[in-house]
Formats: C-alpha cells, structure tokens, sequence
C-alpha cells in the first residue's frame, strides 16, 4: 500500500513536537484549529492514520510517557477538567491510546479488563442496563457515577479500549449496542453507526468510516459489520475505486497525499476503505 510516512503532513507535525516529543497537552479529539498547535491527542492520531505505529520512535516515546502516567510514575501534563474525576479519566483516554499502538500493553491491558468487568455486568441480562451498570460501576469504585463517560460506553475511549477483552456473548452484545446508539460514538460520529451516510462524497461518510475502524478491531466486527463492507463496494467506482470528495477534508483523516486534487483524493480514499476492508474481510479457511 501506499506510504505517507514521509509527506509534509507527517514532516509537518513532527516539527511542532516539543523537546519532551510531546505536543503540549494530552487530551483533545476535536478539530484541529487551524493556525494553533496540535494536542499530543490530536498529532497521534494524525499520525497514525499516516501510517505511523509503536515501531517509530516518535510515537514510542509518547507511549512510553503514557505507560509512565499509567503507572503513577510521572504526569501526561498538568491539565485537568473539575467537572470529572479526572485521574479516571485520563487513564482511561491514555490506556485506549496505548491499545491502539500496543495491543497487549501490559499497563492498559490492566485498566481494559477493569471496565470490562463492569461491561460483563451491565450487559448481564441480555442488553445493556444502566442500572446494572450504574452498580458495577458502584461496586468498583464505591461511589456513584458522576460524569457521563463513566456510564453508557458511548465513547470512542470504551471502544477503543476494549477490543479482545470481552467474553464472546458480552462482546457480541456491546458491538449490537454500538452499532444502533442513535448517537453514535462520541467523539467520532454522531448518529446511529448501523445506517451508513446516504453519499460516500462527504466528511460524514469519513467521520462514519473513522467510527467503523474502531469497531473493526473486534474479533465479531467482521460479522457484525458485514453491512459496511458491503455499503463501501457499493461505492465502489467502475475503476475500482473511491473518493470521499472534497469536503471530506478535515486534517485528521484526510487529506494524506501532499495535495488535495481529484487524482490525490481518489488515492487516499482507495488506500483508507482498502485498508478497513481488509479488516473486515473473512479469515482464510484451509
């Protein structure tokens, strides 16, 4: 497939690292500003879907500093937002991050399999409860829950952490739920994942494939999500292949390519539905 890696998007944000290799403060999934720097939140993920991963030494060392703050050894940064438990929080962002990169991190696998402990519990009786959930969270943390992200699993953060932690009926069910929310995944998309966009030329049609990615690292994704794949080759072009078209360009998943012509957009657009139907493509029998 085609490399990013060393085009002036990447070239351009590395430049903007500070002398730590971070990028300021951790945490911010919103829009780049144009004109103003990135969040270490935002350079990552831009990052990665440049095709960096945990082998580039830049990103390493950004790991390295999550697993640190993980680890209680060392802060991200000296932010924090008083209306949540903050510390909660932000292992729960810097340990979805570390499971993005690395898989089986020891330090996020550690805090995955404690949220998938109050996710077996709320989705015990068949579907998802907030009751059940609202006591396991209690169980766990001996208070009641006060910000929304520690009920409901709607963000992006659960479903990024979570993958391959889950018992097969609890991640079957939790998968069904993100998939029909009628607001989707917070943070990345926010209507139901379950009705693809009416047009593939669209940056919703992007904001839906970045929440589909997510969801793609799960061991049921391919079944679950058999409708994308086949919503994505229906726009497929006679040439086989697709374009997003040019209001997709948001800076975070596109664009890729140098330039934002007809001929690099088309590229990109190939090269980022290629790669989630990979994903998504049944395993090879014997």
């Amino acid at each position: 497939m085609h490399s990013y890696k060393d085009g002036k998007w990447a070239k351009q944000i590395l430049a903007m690292r500070q002398s730590d290799g971070l990028w300021g403060n951790f945490h911010t999934l919103s829009r780049p500003v144009p004109g103003k720097n990135y969040t270490t939140e935002q350079a990552i993920r831009r990052l990665w879907f440049l095709g960096y991963n945990a082998d580039d030494k830049v990103i390493q060392i950004v790991l390295d500093r999550m697993e640190q703050c993980l680890r209680g050894q060392r802060a991200i940064d000296n932010y924090s937002e008083k209306k949540h438990d903050w510390p909660l929080f932000e292992k729960l962002m810097l340990a979805a991050w570390l499971r993005i990169f690395q898989p089986q991190n020891p330090a996020a696998l550690e805090i995955a399999f404690q949220w998938a402990e109050i996710v077996e519990k709320a989705f015990s009786a068949g579907n998802y409860n907030r009751d059940d959930d609202t006591s396991a969270f209690m169980t766990w943390k001996g208070r009641k829950p006060k910000s929304e992200f520690e009920t409901g699993f709607g963000m992006f953060y659960h479903a990024a952490l979570l993958a391959g932690v889950l018992p097969p009926k609890t991640e079957s069910l939790f998968l069904e739920y993100y998939l029909a929310k009628p607001d989707g995944m917070f943070y990345i998309y926010d209507k139901p994942l379950n009705q693809p966009p009416k047009a593939l030329q669209s940056r919703e049609a992007s904001r839906w494939l970045a929440a589909v990615e997510v969801l793609s690292r799960y061991g049921q994704g391919k079944e679950k999500l058999l409708f994308a794949a086949d919503w994505l080759r229906a726009n497929q072009s006679e040439s086989g292949t697709w374009d997003f078209g040019e209001k997709a360009r948001d800076d975070i998943y596109f664009p890729l390519s140098d330039r934002w012509d007809k001929s690099s957009r088309v590229i990109d657009s190939t090269y980022r539905v290629q790669k989630v139907l990979q994903a998504l493509s049944p395993l090879d029998t014997p």
